[in-house]
């Protein structure tokens, strides 16, 4: 097993604990350290039908303070990274990262986000977010009015981001 791979199952539990998913873990060599790097994120509540239509409350400070603290805590009581020092990053995933399972998918619900496709890029609104697939609203174009929902399986998706936005969230429609 590598080190990255004890560092997630050593931690897995205690993130869990605590109510989020780990979300990533990466450890790199930074000279004589070594900076071991865990995303966290909020698991988005599911409805009854296995999807969600809600948007999901970010990962807050508080929580990325305390998770930290107790990775921070069970790191120093093993020997999982060695001798060797390390620095620990531990932060929510942030806006940049590329969407690739459904529930990066689902927590983004109510975000404007691309999706490129084999046979198209489309850019909408998250609605729905469920298992097997994502339901887009699109604004009409050529002048028409009103907006359009696409529902795009994940397994078509070759690449999907959220657009930043800047403005007023009431602004938004």
């Amino acid at each position: 097993m590598s080190t990255h791979e004890q560092v997630a199952a050593l931690i897995a539990p205690l993130v869990s604990a605590h109510g989020l998913v780990l979300d990533d873990v990466s450890v790199t060599p930074a000279g004589k350290r070594r900076v071991l790097r865990v995303s966290l994120d909020v698991a988005p509540i599911l409805q009854a039908d296995g999807w969600i239509d809600q948007p999901t409350a970010p990962v807050s400070l508080d929580d990325v303070a305390a998770v930290s603290r107790r990775i921070d805590a069970a790191l120093d009581g093993c020997d999982v990274l060695g001798d060797a020092p390390y620095v620990l990053e531990v932060s929510s995933p942030g806006l940049g990262r590329r969407l690739t399972v459904p529930r990066h998918f689902q927590r983004n619900v109510g975000r404007l986000i691309s999706i490129r496709s084999a046979s198209a890029e489309v850019t909408g609104r998250i609605v729905r977010a469920g298992a097997d697939e994502v339901v887009l609203s699109l604004h009409a174009g050529d002048g028409q009015e009103g907006e359009t929902h696409q529902t795009i399986p994940y397994a078509v998706i070759e690449r999907a981001v959220v657009v930043v936005e800047f403005g007023d969230r009431a602004d938004r429609s």
